[in-house]
């Protein structure tokens, strides 16, 4: 289940080679990827732009880069809004610019391309210091010591991208305005899923799918939010929320406004759409991935299945027991119809060795009761780890 040729898909069924499998490895949450409104809404903007705008964003944008942004500025209710390609060119493009020659304070799980992007700031003057994973208490010491200079980024993921879980961002947040430090939180997982609570929300994600930060009442003062359109959203694109000065002057300073072709045209309009459906029933899709998630969590505790997972998020890690099983069970799950990620050594520690299941609206009903049947037989044959005690 690495690398492959996927010659068809039908919903969430995918064929490689002769085999049809059950598609637990697509991180399209809300099924935008399949939705017929959606995709139907495509050619009308084919017709009017072509497959491909022609200029940098620097030099020109189509009408629909500001209207991506002005909605999602009223979404996110933050000050502004930057549209980028991808959350890999963010990192690299716009952490440097943040940071200069002061210091980046890391997770120590942050999400690899955040890690690639302090490197390259590093290679630009700054200095780079790892905190414990989640830890608020490890880098208050850290940022106690004068010796690390400014300017300085707090950087880490939202919702991660394997447990599920969200960091404690209210004591982040408090941490980087004491200290004035700018808070850069990457959360490609968590936006689009997640968002304000509310009386009349229909599910533990809140409503709107306005991020982590809205989610759990933490404010953008002295943060930057990062996220993308391509887990959610379905599309090939990604934006920050920052200052209006600070825009434009990333406008000038990253690369990536000037330097990168821009997106294709149907990942525009798919956005565009996108937002009009999450506001008309986004929040009924999120609770069908809710129900979905939570019908294979209780399964899971029912089956004594260990996961780290605590929020009840569509996205869920299974360790092993013995890490040197992992080619057996992977094999396994590929034999019996199910699509998962895989999280091998060394790409993951031989502690964490395991594979991740997400669960998207997409999915059937039929698809679910497919994943626990195997998964209970799984457990029969290969050493998961079991579930805590405490968690039971």
């Amino acid at each position: 289940m690495m690398d492959a040729i996927i010659e068809e898909q039908r919903g969430r069924r995918i064929r490689i080679g002769d085999r049809w499998l059950a598609d637990f490895a697509s991180c399209n949450y809300l099924g935008f990827d399949l939705d017929e409104e959606i995709i139907a809404s495509v050619p009308e903007y084919l017709a009017k732009w072509g497959t491909h705008p022609s200029w940098s964003r620097l030099l020109g944008n189509p009408r629909m880069y500001p209207e991506i942004e002005e909605q999602m500025t009223e979404l996110l209710h933050v000050p502004d809004v930057l549209v980028l390609p991808t959350i890999t060119h963010i990192h690299t493009s716009v952490i440097p610019v943040l940071v200069g020659d002061g210091t980046i304070f890391l997770d120590g799980r942050a999400h690899k391309t955040m890690y690639d992007g302090a490197m390259y700031a590093a290679g630009h003057g700054a200095s780079i210091v790892r905190f414990r994973h989640n830890d608020p208490e490890h880098l208050a010491e850290l940022l106690d010591d004068a010796m690390y200079p400014s300017p300085r980024v707090i950087a880490m993921d939202g919702v991660n991208s394997m447990t599920g879980n969200a960091p404690d961002l209210a004591a982040f947040s408090r941490l980087a305005t004491d200290h004035h430090c700018l808070l850069y939180v990457d959360d490609a997982h968590g936006f689009g899923l997640i968002g304000e609570r509310s009386p009349d929300e229909l599910c533990d994600y809140g409503t709107s799918g306005n991020s982590v930060f809205r989610h759990l009442g933490v404010s953008y003062d002295d943060a930057v939010l990062v996220a993308g359109f391509s887990k959610s959203y379905s599309s090939l694109l990604a934006f920050m929320s920052l200052t209006t000065p600070l825009k434009d002057a990333l406008k000038v300073l990253a690369p990536p406004y000037l330097y990168s072709g821009p997106s294709p045209v149907a990942s525009l309009a798919t956005v565009l759409t996108g937002l009009e459906v999450n506001r008309r029933r986004g929040d009924l899709v999120r609770l069908d991935v809710w129900r979905k998630t939570a019908r294979v969590l209780d399964a899971m505790r029912t089956l004594g299945i260990h996961t780290p997972n605590t929020s009840g998020h569509p996205i869920i890690e299974i360790p092993l027991a013995n890490h040197e099983e992992i080619d057996d069970v992977g094999r396994y799950l590929f034999e019996h119809g199910i699509y998962v990620t895989m999280a091998a050594y060394p790409l993951a520690p031989k502690s964490e060795v395991g594979f991740r299941i997400q669960v998207t609206a997409a999915n059937g009903d039929d698809e679910i009761e497919e994943l626990i049947a195997v998964l209970t037989s799984l457990k029969e044959r290969f050493q998961l780890e079991q579930l805590h005690p405490a968690t039971a």
